[in-house]
């Protein structure tokens, strides 16, 4: 039997996007991610300054989807993890 690694938890009294439950939003400060996964993200709609709402997820709760700029977009934990709010 096979385990996924998980990225390290955030920092302690450092929120990030997982901690949102179904219809709580918050502003996204900044993406803990090398250069080129952030940017990718952020031509995604994740920018900083921008509300990110998290809506439904998968059932056994990984991808999960979140609400930016207009747009839903499924991020998995390993991902949402590094996107730290304000």
């Amino acid at each position: 039997m096979r385990f996924k690694k998980r990225a390290p938890a955030a920092a302690p009294g450092v929120r990030n996007v997982t901690a949102l439950k179904r219809g709580e939003s918050a502003v996204l400060d900044h993406i803990d991610l090398p250069e080129e996964e952030a940017r990718r993200l952020m031509e995604l709609g994740f920018l900083p300054g921008h509300t990110i709402t998290p809506a439904h997820s998968a059932p056994g709760g990984d991808p999960r989807v979140f609400q930016v700029d207009g747009s839903e977009i499924a991020l998995r934990w390993e991902t949402a993890v590094r996107l730290i709010l304000r």
